[in-house]
């Protein structure tokens, strides 16, 4: 099966970074997994809606070999359980300063920023998009942010932004075909 998808040359270009592909993602979680809104029931608790298309993104981007990381501005147990159904290694919760929590995560992974891609929606997303090698906004992000992204998304956050971006970075590496071939021979593994 040949993909469907694509994307312009020079946007494949630039999310190649060095030229063999980014080896690590940076996601924000509201805004980008999420589509930002908060529901606050009366105990409390917070929920969130999750979009499948982005949560099967992210498992594809790690078969494809680029690492996800998740760095977020707020802690909460939905976001704890899909991160952990998903099988996500790397993730800081209630981050106040990202690029700090992002400098660390890098240095004891032993990445450097040309190598990281990253999306975000929002101003505290700022400092890792101007660092990474290949930054992405989804649809509905802050006016700011879509002026430093190097791709805005069709898709809005939690409705196939992160899926749009995972896809982007794997035919940028050259792993997509392959990822969607593997898929096609069966889908019970």
């Amino acid at each position: 099966m040949a993909p469907a998808l694509s994307f312009a040359p020079t946007l494949l270009l630039r999310a190649q970074g060095r030229g063999l592909g980014m080896k690590a993602a940076i996601f924000d979680v509201d805004g980008v997994l999420t589509d930002g809104r908060l529901y606050i029931g009366e105990q409390g608790e917070t929920v969130k809606a999750f979009s499948s298309l982005d949560g099967h993104g992210l498992k594809l981007l790690r078969q494809g070999g680029i690492e996800p990381l998740v760095i977020t501005g707020r802690d909460s147990p939905a976001v704890r359980r899909r991160i952990g159904d998903l099988g996500l290694g790397e993730a800081l919760y209630g981050v106040v300063d990202k690029l700090a929590a992002a400098n660390a995560l890098l240095g004891r992974l032993g990445l450097d920023w040309p190598d990281v891609a990253a999306i975000g929606d929002d101003w505290p997303d700022l400092p890792l998009l101007g660092r990474a090698g290949f930054a992405c906004a989804p649809a509905n992000a802050h006016a700011e942010v879509k002026a430093v992204a190097h791709h805005v998304t069709a898709a809005a956050g939690g409705h196939g932004a992160a899926r749009e971006f995972c896809d982007l970075l794997l035919i940028a590496a050259g792993r997509y075909a392959g990822l969607l071939a593997s898929q096609c021979v069966s889908l019970d593994r």
